[in-house]
């Protein structure tokens, strides 16, 4: 068995904490339509933080080979496919998980102790996982970064064409940097949201019942810029993609 460790440590995030949670990975038994595995055994966290520690460790152990070897199959790219899953434990963090890669190019998944403590279900955490793995395998990190270097050279363009400023030309870099990446934001959370659907269900867990988690969260609407989807959107993209593994017409 492929040892894995959950551990989020100064060389890798610039972050003081370490927390490792050694995960024995276990191979996902494929029987269902495009590689669904059996049901995962229901998993529920009683707001100890034993009980959140055992189905963090319990997910792990299926979604790490899910997520792999969609990453594997999908990506366009040779990009790398081998996770590591962290977590930050210093005091006082809000809920969150992130999607990033370190210098070797690796990429690394990382959660909140906030954000594991909120979660109900297993099937919440699956969610929560294949959501950020999905935005690696899509390449959005990258992409977010092209996208706010055109902004940027945009309208800092624009401004120095009212002038010579050096600083009002800085300015308005920065401002077209956040606008080109926020722009495209809402589409790739929505991408992400339908793969990760589909990785959380390959690994046995519900993506319709984990992603109730938006629920309980502030529904950030349909703003023009804003970076997230209305809640509504989210749920219906993942409603849609269990409809389309359902049907054979996954994207």
């Amino acid at each position: 068995m492929k040892q894995v460790t959950a551990a989020l440590c100064a060389g890798v995030l610039g972050i003081a904490a370490c927390a490792p949670v050694p995960v024995d990975q276990v191979p996902t038994p494929a029987t269902g339509p495009y590689g669904a595995a059996q049901p995962a055994p229901v998993l529920t966290n009683d707001g100890t933080p034993q009980s959140a520690a055992r189905m963090f460790v319990s997910v792990m152990r299926r979604m790490e080979p899910a997520v792999e070897r969609e990453c594997l199959q999908r990506r366009t790219q040779p990009i790398n496919c081998d996770f590591q899953f962290v977590v930050d434990d210093r005091p006082g963090q809000e809920a969150n998980a992130f999607q990033t890669i370190d210098a070797t190019g690796r990429p690394i998944i990382g959660f909140t102790l906030s954000l594991i403590a909120q979660t109900r279900n297993g099937d919440e955490i699956a969610f929560v996982v294949g959501h950020e793995a999905a935005h690696h395998v899509l390449n959005h990190l990258d992409r977010k970064a092209g996208a706010a270097a055109a902004g940027a050279v945009i309208l800092g363009s624009i401004a120095s064409v009212y002038g010579n400023n050096p600083d009002a030309i800085e300015a308005a870099q920065r401002i077209g940097a956040s606008v080109g990446s926020r722009y495209y934001s809402r589409d790739w959370e929505l991408q992400a949201d339908y793969l990760g659907a589909i990785m959380t269900l390959n690994a046995g867990f519900d993506p319709i019942n984990g992603s109730r988690f938006f629920e309980r969260i502030p529904d950030p609407g349909d703003h023009v810029l804003g970076t997230h989807p209305s809640r509504a959107a989210r749920l219906a993209q993942v409603r849609q993609a269990v409809a389309d593994v359902q049907s054979g017409r996954v994207r």
